[in-house]
């Protein structure tokens, strides 16, 4: 069987084919993507920048996926790949620390999968399996900060305010420093910087040896350059009994950035606690057709599974008994529900609405939304993570400050000044190149940044938001859920002459209490202008049509003898026999339909919604238009974003019917209709080449796509899958908050810039006097510390006021 040119998916015997597009492709969605992005440029390109294809087609053995805790830079990444390659029994492996992922295929002969994570767990990253849940570091990073740096470098610096300070301002001392007593005072201060370098300053530390591993310098290596310069000096001074020692240096370099990454773990542990309420718990097992509950491991293929109303498809498979109607929005993305008849296919992960049905499960017994969680995964560990832009300086600054350091003291040392001296000025240039306001720069940048996102409802996931979000040129925007909302309401009524649109509204209504179709849902709900309140016998709990002996509203008439049937619902309200349905239940009765309501069907189908007809007495009296609302807004945001020089495209699984509205904005550029969840992410892929992309959506068919984009937004009534793939979480229905959140990002460079360009112009002006001897490594300290405090003061302020 041959597979869709653009998504892989098979085509079956009746291909989309067009003589301007070259391939096969298993529906026209794709076809349409296809005839629209197959002459960019270089796709080659966004293969470079962001690949998301498996590294090995031809590999023979199994794929894992882990978590891995602690990673926190591209360094990370290389450092972890290079560490799986160095395993027996590893082919390749993908790291991305944007999203603590790692693909690792191997050789289950020669490792096994449970072995892996301990495997992995080096250096201070810990590694599990990236379906368990995520282990908890915050406990560990407090503890370091507050009891390593916090007491121990708080007891080393007042030994210094009391005993060491005023020598240096020419007082006399407290105490003999040159006898025992000092000795023990010096071996205390020893000790406790130890202890706040040694283990506070353990990511700082580690994080430098990564760097070196993987020949990628980088911000940690400077400040650990600094630190350890100036602890291994004073450690050497002291061992020869000098009194000028700089393990003060050492802690404040510590604790300064220590400070400055926890705030901003601190701070986006608070966002990204508003997140909590989104997770949901996984169905592990699942119903054979007699009832009894079974492990969904213990499935086989041709399996019959029965699946009740309200519950979740959970494989692929054909439809063998019953008819039901099953929302498809969160796999497929299709906003109304579609029927499912005997012989019919249903997709693992739709959801049974209305009445039992009898599944029998596909060949492989596979579930497209567990398909659609590995191709997130897939993605997701092949997306490299933004390198910082304070990194990719380091890479140039550590390598030239080393130099200037070994030169000054070297030039110093053949001027004749003594090796101390010497050795002085070298550390001088160290700890004057401001590796805390560096360090700085970007963590409290960012940090400020998040803080104003989440005041916003904005809950940044991933801070490669803040350099992704800059350089996006094209916005893709999923329509259900998000330029909808998403729910099946009563969007208006039209009733044919002589009879009254409230008199049609409120008979449907009464009919449909007995039945739990989301169409009668939407019905009864906009009828009542608010909960449903069914007294009715539910149809689904007998699997299929079922009676109610009468059903009633405090706000309407009463319906009795009411019958639900496959297209629609039958029942008597005041004496009259009432039908509301699918029209062609009209036309087995022989009722007519005048052109009035068949022109007002019509128009509703066209713009993707769903036409109920009412009749009663022998001939069809009112149509009722029932579909998702757009979102209030959604004409000023599209215009908001086309207005920033972005190109706006939208993206949906429905039929193009239903996504003409958008197509006629002229703020649009281009929709793409019928695309199927796995067409997505490489649509995505493909409006990549053309320069980065930002992809909003909700739900789990669009969680490949979100992971695929340069920035993933995903709205929080969406799913935890969706939540999970997203750079960006919008907890509010709000969706003028995607502007915000390009301000936001823009807000949030412009600070960080300001940060950066701020600490080169210090080292500009440091550095020189430093290798002068016209800074000794205590006033280079109190340098550091005032632009330190700069980058503080400038990054407390707001990065997005808004209007």
């Amino acid at each position: 069987m041959s597979h869709c040119t653009l998504c892989d998916l098979p085509v079956g015997d009746d291909p989309h084919v067009a003589p301007d597009v070259d391939g096969e492709f298993c529906c026209q969605g794709c076809l349409a993507v296809a005839r629209s992005l197959d002459d960019v440029d270089d796709l080659d390109e966004v293969e470079e920048r962001r690949p998301d294809a498996t590294p090995d087609d031809e590999f023979d053995g199994e794929t894992t996926f882990l978590h891995v805790d602690g990673m926190h830079c591209a360094t990370c990444e290389s450092f972890l790949e290079m560490t799986a390659g160095e395993q027996e029994g590893v082919a390749a492996a993908e790291a991305s620390y944007a999203t603590d992922t790692i693909r690792v295929d191997y050789d289950p002969d020669a490792v096994s999968a449970e072995d892996l994570p301990d495997r992995l767990s080096v250096a201070g990253y810990t590694a599990s399996d990236r379906a368990d849940p995520e282990p908890d570091s915050d406990d560990v990073a407090v503890v370091r900060f507050l009891i390593g740096g916090g007491f121990f470098g708080m007891m080393a610096m007042l030994w210094y305010v009391l005993f060491l300070y005023p020598t240096y301002f020419g007082y006399d001392p407290i105490l003999d420093l040159g006898g025992v007593t000092g000795t023990y005072l010096f071996a205390q201060i020893w000790v406790f910087t130890s202890i706040v370098l040694f283990y506070t300053g353990y990511p700082i530390l580690r994080g430098a040896y990564v760097s070196l591993r993987a020949r990628r310098p980088n911000m940690d290596l400077l400040v650990s350059l600094a630190a350890g310069s100036s602890y291994a000096y004073s450690t050497l001074a002291l061992l020869v009994g000098r009194t000028d020692l700089y393990f003060d240096v050492t802690i404040a370099v510590i604790l300064v950035v220590t400070a400055g990454n926890h705030y901003e773990s601190v701070i986006k542990r608070r966002a990204t606690g508003l997140l909590s309420d989104l997770t949901t718990a996984e169905e592990r097992t699942v119903r054979t057709e007699a009832g009894e509950s079974v492990a969904a491991d213990a499935v086989d293929p041709d399996d019959r599974l029965l699946v009740r109303p309200g519950e979740r498809v959970p494989f692929d498979g054909i439809v063998v008994e019953g008819t039901a109607a099953v929302d498809e929005a969160l796999v497929t993305g299709e906003s109304l529900p579609a029927t499912k008849r005997e012989g019919d296919a249903v997709r693992g992960g739709t959801v049974v609405t209305d009445a039992p049905v009898v599944v029998q499960v596909g060949e492989d017994a596979t579930s497209t939304l567990d398909t659609l969680v590995r191709l997130l995964w897939e993605i997701q560990s092949s997306r490299s993570g933004v390198q910082r832009l304070v990194d990719k300086l380091a890479t140039v600054f550590v390598p030239l400050v080393l130099a200037v350091a070994v030169v000054g003291a070297a030039a110093t040392l053949a001027l004749g000044s003594p090796p101390v001296d010497a050795a002085l000025v070298g550390l001088t240039v160290l700890i004057v190149s401001c590796p805390c306001a560096l360090g700085l720069a970007t963590p409290l940048a960012v940090a400020a940044g998040i803080r104003d996102a989440a005041r916003r409802g904005i809950v940044v996931v991933s801070d490669a938001v803040f350099e992704a979000a800059a350089d996006v040129d094209t916005v893709v925007l999923d329509k259900t859920g998000t330029l909808t909302d998403g729910e099946m309401r009563l969007l208006d009524a039209t009733a044919e002459a002589g009879t009254s649109v409230d008199r049609v509204r409120e008979r449907a209504a009464a009919v449909e209490r007995a039945s739990v179709h989301p169409v009668a849902e939407a019905i009864v709900s906009g009828v009542a202008g608010g909960d449903r309140d069914r007294t009715g016998d539910r149809a689904a709990a007998d699997g299929g049509a079922a009676t109610a002996e009468s059903t009633e509203s405090p706000d309407g008439p009463t319906a009795a003898d009411v019958d639900v049937l496959d297209r629609g619902v039958v029942g008597r309200v005041d004496g009259d026999e009432v039908v509301v349905g699918h029209q062609s239940l009209f036309g087995e009765r022989g009722w007519p339909v005048g052109d009035r309501l068949r022109e007002a069907g019509a128009a509703a189908r066209d713009r993707g919604n769903v036409p109920v007809y009412v009749g009663w007495n022998g001939r069809v009296r009112g149509v009722l238009t029932v579909g998702d609302e757009v979102r209030e807004g959604w004409e000023s945001v599209v215009a908001d974003l086309d207005a920033d020089g972005r190109r706006v495209v939208v993206l949906t699984g429905d039929a193009p019917a239903a996504a003409r509205q958008f197509a006629d904005h002229p703020a649009i550029d281009e929709v793409f209709a019928e695309v199927p969840p796995e067409a997505k992410a490489e649509t995505v892929r493909r409006l990549g080449a053309d320069g980065p992309v930002a992809m909003v959506g909700d739900g789990s068919n669009d969680a490949p796509a979100l992971a695929a984009a340069d920035l993933g937004v995903s709205i929080a009534s969406g799913t935890d899958l969706a939540a999970d793939a997203a750079d960006a979480v919008l907890l509010e229905d709000r969706l003028s908050a995607v502007p915000e959140l390009f301000a936001v990002t823009r807000g949030t460079n412009r600070r960080l810039k300001q940060n950066l360009g701020w600490a080169f112009c210090y080292n500009a002006v440091a550095i020189p006097l430093a290798l002068s001897g016209a800074l000794n490594p205590l006033l280079a300290a109190l340098a550091m510390a005032s632009s330190s405090l700069l980058v503080v003061t400038n990054s407390a302020r707001a990065v997005y006021k808004g209007d």
